[in-house]
């Protein structure tokens, strides 16, 4: 495609998609709001950045960070830490918080994302099966709930958790709504469920105006290098929910005679806090750009995920390639159009917790921190890349000129 070309593809997208960025900046605007309450009812100081070093006992930055969240999630309580190193982390520490030996442990979306195949199922390696911790599935029917099969497995096995992926992982699916979580976490309610319902949260904090602890889920954890640490958050994660949860999960994070009354951090708070007070609009410009490589890459003959027609659940847009050279080069398009490492070419690899090789372009200022522009993709049949993030809508449309340009 020659730039006249380009440009006229990308600014007719762009008209298209205006009454969908409308909503999304209502959306981002009432989430901005909701942050910035949660900071003023907390009175935030610049003495909550402040290290601590060694216990950390009166950690005050730690403390107010852990109330800050649980404002905005509308919970009894969280867990935020530097300590947490990724979303896996954070899900892996709730469900052995929470679950004991023979306890049943039940997923309604199918096989919970690939990282956590060994902490659920691996042998000798202490996963929950080495503990004696039961786990069951319901798959998705078409991408929603299927309330037969998920009452009678409740009914069953009486699950201590029932697990919730919000985000498709490496699926042709599209994230859950809140509306979708609610309905389901009612029909929980309506068969008598009094157990645990969790939610892995990642890749959807404020993509709505509300979450899922706002509407029955007992649990909810992610990563502070996605959505939540607003591109300047450099590690964490977080988990935010009923305090007779949080409580247990503390005593993992640390031990049962200290819980979360311990825990410092020798560099600076700031970031942390910074950065979920950006969160709002950085998730808003994810969403734009995804709309925008779906809708271009729609016109151009390929199928991408989410429909190009409503607001995405999650900050991941799927484009299918059917072909792997193909599914390479975009992959590599998207490093090459990075502010880092951008001379860098990308390659397969037998990344840690998949089961088939991976190519990753994360050209990023914070390591892996998929809320900057990047893009992945299992080596596997239809060959299906996964892109997300975007610290801006500029960067983004940037970056699809250029692929553009060359493909």
């Amino acid at each position: 495609m020659n730039n006249i070309q380009i440009e006229e593809l990308i600014n007719n997208c762009e008209n298209e998609l205006q009454p969908l960025f409308k909503e999304i900046e209502t959306n981002a605007f009432i989430n901005q709001k909701k942050v910035l309450d949660a900071f003023k009812n907390n009175k935030i100081a610049l003495r909550h950045f402040s290290p601590t070093t060694g216990y950390g006992y009166g950690d005050e930055g730690r403390d107010v960070l852990k109330k800050v969240y649980s404002n905005i999630f509308g919970c009894e309580s969280s867990i935020v830490s530097p300590n947490i190193v990724s979303g896996t982390h954070a899900l892996t520490l709730a469900l052995f918080g929470i679950l004991r030996p023979n306890d049943n442990f039940l997923s309604i979306t199918g096989k919970p994302y690939d990282t956590l195949t060994d902490v659920i199922n691996g042998e000798n390696i202490g996963s929950l099966k080495d503990f004696n911790i039961n786990f069951n599935y319901v798959d998705l029917n078409k991408g929603k709930f299927d309330f037969i099969k998920i009452s009678e497995k409740v009914k069953k096995y009486n699950p201590k958790i029932i697990y919730i992926q919000r985000s498709r992982g490496y699926e042709w699916r599209d994230a859950l709504t809140i509306s979708e979580i609610k309905e389901v976490c009612d029909y929980l309610k309506q068969i008598n469920y009094d157990g645990c319902i969790m939610v892995d949260n990642c890749y959807g904090e404020f993509i709505e105006t509300l979450e899922p602890t706002n509407i029955g889920v007992d649990i909810i954890a992610g990563s502070l290098i996605k959505n939540m640490g607003g591109g300047l958050a450099q590690t964490g994660g977080y988990i935010s929910g009923k305090t007779k949860y949080i409580s247990l999960i503390e005593n993992r994070l640390t031990s049962p005679s200290i819980g979360g009354e311990v825990g410092s951090y020798a560099f600076t708070y700031q970031y942390l806090f910074q950065g979920l007070f950006l969160a709002p609009h950085i998730v808003m410009q994810a969403l734009k750009s995804s709309l925008l490589f779906g809708s271009v890459f729609n016109k151009l003959g390929y199928s991408t995920s989410p429909d190009i027609n409503k607001i995405p659940g999650d900050i991941i847009r799927a484009i299918k390639f059917n072909d792997k050279n193909k599914l390479i080069e975009f992959i590599n398009n998207i490093q090459q159009n990075s502010p880092i490492d951008s001379f860098v070419k990308v390659e397969p690899w037998d990344m840690p917790g998949y089961k088939h090789q991976v190519i990753m372009a994360a050209g990023c200022f914070v390591q892996g921190a998929s809320i900057e522009l990047s893009a992945d993709a299992p080596i596997v049949e239809p060959f299906i890349g996964y892109l997300q993030g975007g610290l801006t809508y500029e960067h983004c449309k940037i970056a699809l000129y250029e692929i553009l340009y060359k493909f």
